[in-house]
């Protein structure tokens, strides 16, 4: 086996949440270009498809497209099922379904703290408990949990966040105890700033855009496709020996 082999992916099967754009569809893409048939999970179906299509061409990949949403169990449960009837199994789970509202906290009203809370992290324990127990059967796993750099810093109008962003660490960390006796590995993925959808209204405010340029001392923002490459290696047997890590990528900031 040559010493590139071990980031392979042929014969796995990855589900992504929020995989339709963005860091999870780069993700997504990442892992088909490596070997996955790739299951897209998103709100809007159109744009699952969209994103399976687009990775089947890119890569010659199988995928399949599912329209659920990540807090009720009963459709993560439906989604699970559609996963193993199409492939017989899920070897890597993705856990990137997230939002961000940004305000102050005492602008805070309680149905959008709940929201956040609830897809930022009722989601992945509710995605990691349904795909976890067919991971346990089947004695192999890699979770991965999409944290963030603000889960170990933090700016003002993001106590919601960060919040879950900072439990999703822990979270990682617990999950990887309770599970690494079943040849499963849990890792976290943490980004900074990155050019995505969800950023675009940052993006667009010249100031604010300045503002966290002048913090990160690669001094650019990150293209969804640079983590392509750190989701690789924690799906495949790269990372074999890795499990509870929260890996930050960041260009940079949280060294200062």
């Amino acid at each position: 086996m040559s010493s590139l082999d071990v980031f392979k992916l042929d014969g796995r099967v990855a589900l992504v949440t929020g995989g339709s754009k963005g860091l999870g569809y780069a993700m997504a893409n990442a892992l088909a270009g490596a070997g996955a048939n790739v299951v897209i999970v998103s709100r809007h179906m159109n744009e699952a498809e969209e994103a399976v299509s687009a990775i089947a061409k890119e890569t010659g990949r199988e995928g399949l497209a599912l329209e659920k949403d990540v807090t009720v169990r009963s459709q993560v449960e439906e989604m699970t099922q559609a996963a193993l009837d199409r492939f017989g199994k899920i070897d890597i789970l993705v856990n990137n379904a997230g939002i961000n509202i940004r305000k102050p906290l005492l602008e805070f009203e309680d149905d959008e703290w709940n929201q956040v809370i609830d897809v930022n992290m009722n989601g992945p324990y509710l995605c990691s408990q349904i795909v976890g127990r067919h991971m346990v059967e089947q004695k192999y796993g890699r979770v991965i949990n999409i944290a963030s750099m603000l889960s170990f810093v933090t700016i003002p109008g993001r106590t919601a966040y960060s919040s879950t962003k900072s439990a999703l660490v822990m979270f990682t960390k617990t999950l990887a105890l309770e599970w690494a006796s079943h040849g499963i590995t849990v890792n976290a993925i943490c980004p900074g700033p990155f050019e995505t959808p969800l950023n675009r209204v940052l993006m667009n405010d010249p100031e604010a855009y300045k503002a966290f340029i002048a913090k990160i001392p690669l001094g650019r923002w990150g293209q969804p496709e640079e983590l392509g490459g750190l989701a690789i290696f924690l799906a495949s047997e790269a990372s074999s020996y890795m499990t509870g890590a929260s890996l930050v990528i960041d260009g940079g900031w949280t060294c200062q």
